[in-house]
Formats: structure tokens, sequence, C-alpha cells
């Protein structure tokens, strides 16, 4: 069952998209991100009074540093849908565990590093050489996906991209530090969302004299769907890891998430007309199968660490 909810939740993420790339047409990134998260304060408030969690914190710093990352990982992503092919912008999301993977190869190679006054008895962690592969796997699909974007002169919206799943690693690895601490999450989404509509509408106020798009019922209906969506698909993803009791469930749950990319490519072509051609195809490969590599490896090497979470 819980394979169901993660590629439900997969599929929930990718017609967020649909949505977010048709509302890119009358409204900003800043202004997305602002309506996501005023929309979804609303939802998860009302969810959690219906489920009897309190969204006091005693954790505000840590709370306040996942909400800007996430932001940040948040409005490049909404860049990277209005200005890219839908299946690019979501594939280059869907980078985080690559991204995390780099991290843990970089954090090895640092140790290898002779450093005045180290013990240098002390034992170093392995280089873990299939990781490093797996990360220059993710990173050539990544180069031959961005070359017909910088061919059209969507150099800055892949760029901003990329940057979505850089981000998007730090926030996750911020939710697991929030959820090891025993906060629930339905209260980490919620100031997520807090801190999204603040930084939107900051965004949306410091950017331009006439900040704020003309305002039409036909165009504001496609907001909705953005921030209902975004909340419905959490909690699948969610209700996905929690019923996953044992390591292998959980695997296969966190190797699922790349179902979205699946979905997102379907509607690009579609529904957007997007013309993906070998090269592209090939980079969304090697994307997929190095992020799914690498949680493998992750998941061997750290058997207690926590789950990964959308």
């Amino acid at each position: 069952m819980q394979a169901l909810w993660m590629v439900l939740g997969a599929l929930i993420f990718a017609t967020m998209g649909v949505c977010v790339k048709i509302a890119s047409a009358w409204f900003t990134s800043a202004e997305l991100v602002f309506y996501r998260g005023l929309i979804g304060i609303v939802f998860l408030w009302l969810l959690a009074r219906n489920r009897g969690v309190s969204l006091a914190t005693r954790y505000p710093g840590m709370h306040a540093w996942r909400s800007l990352i996430g932001v940040v990982s948040l409005g490049s992503w909404f860049y990277a849908i209005a200005h890219m092919p839908l299946a690019t912008a979501m594939t280059l999301n869907y980078m985080s565990s690559v991204w995390i993977a780099a991290f843990l190869v970089g954090g090895a190679l640092l140790a290898w590093v002779p450093v005045p006054g180290r013990d240098g008895k002390l034992p170093r962690p392995p280089l873990q050489g299939p990781l490093v592969l797996t990360v220059l796997a993710g990173f050539g699909g990544v180069v031959l996906m961005l070359r017909p974007t910088v061919a059209d002169n969507q150099g800055f919206a892949g760029m901003l991209g990329l940057m979505s799943g850089l981000t998007a690693a730090f926030a996750y690895m911020q939710v697991v530090a929030l959820s090891r601490l025993g906060e629930p999450e339905a209260r980490t989404v919620f100031y997520f969302a807090v801190g999204s509509a603040v930084a939107g509408g900051a965004a949306t106020l410091l950017g331009d004299a006439t900040p704020w798009s003309e305002w039409t019922w036909r165009h504001a209906l496609w907001l909705l769907p953005v921030g209902v969506l975004a909340a419905l698909g959490q909690l699948c993803m969610t209700r996905a890891y929690s019923t996953a009791k044992t390591q292998s469930g959980t695997l296969l749950v966190a190797n699922l998430q790349y179902s979205g990319i699946v979905f997102a490519a379907i509607y690009s072509v579609l529904l957007f007309g997007d013309r993906i051609d070998a090269a592209g195809w090939a980079g969304m490969t090697l994307i997929v199968a190095s992020g799914i590599a690498a949680t493998v490896l992750r998941q061997r090497s750290l058997p207690k660490a926590p789950a990964e979470e959308h």
C-alpha cells in the first residue's frame, strides 16, 4: 500500500507542476510562492486542528532555516517550470538525492586532505567509489538535459532549476533533523507555508513598482490547486513513508518518488507540446538511475538513516 501512496503523491506533485506552469502566464514566481503559502497555511491549520496537533514549537530557529532554504528551492523551481519544459524542470528538482550523495563524497574527500595537527592515526571514511560514479552519472545527465535549454537561451532558468534541487537537498536534511526532534510533519509543513507566504509576499512587493498582477477570477482559479495539491502531495508521501515498516519497504518508497518525472514527461509532451530529443531522454534516464543508485548506496552505508521525503 505504501507504494501506491508514493506513486499517488508523485502524480499529485506533477499535476501541481502543470497548474504552476499554466498560472505562471498571469502571475510571477514570487506571487505563486506567496499564494501557495497562503493556501497551505489555511489547509494545514485545518488539518492540524482536525488531528489535534499543536502548532507551537520549541525550535523556531530550525523552522526558520528550513523555511528559508525551502522557499529558495520552491521559488527557483517555480521559475524553472515557467521558463522551461515541465519535464526538465521536474527532473532538475529531483536531483536532491544526487546532491546529498555529492555532499557525502565531498565530506569523505575532505577527511583525506592532510591538515596540520590532525592525528594521522584517526580512521578515515572510505572514498565510496560507487557513490562517486553515481554522482558523476547524475551530473552527466544534467549536462545532457541542459544542452538544448542553453541553446534556446534558457540557461538562467536551467541554473535555477539545478539550484532548486541543491537547496531541496539542504531542506531535506533540515526536515530529517526536525523529525528526529519529534516535530510532527504537519507542524513542519505549516511553518514552511508561513515562510513561503512571507517570503513570496516580500519578494513581490520589492520586485516591481506595480508588484501584483492584475486579478481576474478566471486566472486566480489556478492558484487554488497549486496550494491544495502541494499539501496533498506532501501528505501522500508522508503516509507512504510512515506505512513502510521495513528497510526494503522504505527503499522502495524512496525510489518510487522518481515516478513523478515520468508523469511530468507525459504532461510535458501531451499538454504543452514540448519536444524532448534523444539527449534529453538520455539525461532524464541518467538522473533517475543515479538518484535511485544514490538512495540505495546511502541506505546500505547508513542503515538507520531516516527515509527521504520530497
